[in-house]
């Protein structure tokens, strides 16, 4: 299972010190102009700490915003910040992208202190083998599945596409690219 660490970066131009890379805050800023509501998500520029909003209501009616959903803002609830984050029309409407690199983690479920599966790997491993193995994304997370597979089963990322080319690793779901949800493949060795 690929499963987040952190927040990811947002990727959003500084107009102080021109660096790309903003930290979400954790907070929300919530404004009431009459029956109007306006809110923010908070971030920090990764390099010099300025403050940017980004917008994620603008002029809404109070009667047409959710209860439940003014009470997360209030109170700053970490889920809705990712949810947030991840909504493609905030980030359409600020003009940001996300950079996860280095905020997931794959969960393979076995015991691999080396990054090496012990099932795939070792003496004991047959010499033709046939791996059947589901992707589970605990979060939208862009991820290239040959990054994954290579991780996951210990191979190099050029052995993974070796694999792909001589017909070796199989899947019914696209393989190339960047995926951010559930897929399968097959492995034969």
């Amino acid at each position: 299972m690929v499963v987040p660490t952190r927040l990811p970066l947002i990727c959003r131009r500084c107009h102080v010190c021109a660096s790309e890379r903003f930290r979400a805050s954790g907070k929300f800023r919530v404004n009431a102009n009459h029956k109007l509501i306006d809110a923010w998500l908070l971030a920090h520029c990764a390099v010099c700490e300025e403050t940017a909003k980004l917008t994620v209501l603008e002029r809404v009616g109070v009667r047409s915003i959710r209860p439940e959903l003014l009470d997360q803002l209030h109170n700053n609830d970490p889920g809705l910040i990712v949810q947030v984050l991840q909504d493609p029309a905030v980030q359409h409407r600020n003009r940001i992208t996300l950079d996860w690199d280095d905020a997931w983690h794959l969960d393979t479920g076995a015991d691999n202190s080396r990054g090496t599966n012990r099932d795939t790997d070792g003496p004991d491993r047959p010499d033709h083998e046939v791996i059947d193995v589901s992707v589970r994304f605990g979060a939208r997370i862009p991820v290239r599945p040959v990054r994954l597979i290579a991780e996951g089963c210990g191979l190099s990322r050029g052995e993974v596409e070796r694999l792909l080319t001589q017909g070796k690793l199989i899947s019914v779901d696209r393989l190339s690219g960047r995926r951010s949800s559930d897929f399968s493949f097959t492995l034969k060795r």
